[in-house]
């Protein structure tokens, strides 16, 4: 079963938002989508699509899936790369610091807009990994 698209959404959204204002208020801001990330990937439980769940209008089911798989992925994307800022900050990379959150803010919002640039990603990575063992 797939995760119902309004919830990634959520989840993406919740991303950006709170990576622009890690960026913007205090960069410790930051270590909230990181550890919220990075408990989702331990779990496979979202707390932002457990909360979001409340805001559905219909059955999960009812709504266009997004592969579950492929969602993981992409967390696992956004999470590495605000933990690579949140660190570079920490080590006074600002330059470096600044250039991944915004590649988290960039990605999450493409995908927002109906691109999502790890599906991209990750399809051209099974391409290669298909050829390789063929």
């Amino acid at each position: 079963m797939g995760i119902p698209k309004p919830l990634v959404q959520i989840n993406q959204l919740f991303i950006v938002v709170t990576t622009i204002m890690g960026l913007i208020l205090t960069k410790y801001i930051l270590f909230l989508p990181f550890i919220i990330g990075a408990l989702a990937l331990a779990t496979n439980k979202n707390i932002i699509m457990i909360l979001g769940k409340g805001l559905l209008r219909k059955p999960k089911n009812l709504y266009i899936q997004e592969d579950k798989a492929q969602q993981q992925f992409n967390q696992w994307i956004a999470t590495i790369c605000l933990g690579i800022s949140i660190l570079s900050f920490v080590f006074g990379f600002e330059v470096l610091g600044y250039l991944f959150s915004i590649m988290v803010i960039v990605a999450a919002g493409v995908a927002l807009l109906g691109f999502c640039i790890g599906c991209t990603i990750r399809f051209r990575y099974l391409m290669w990994k298909h050829k390789r063992t063929s």
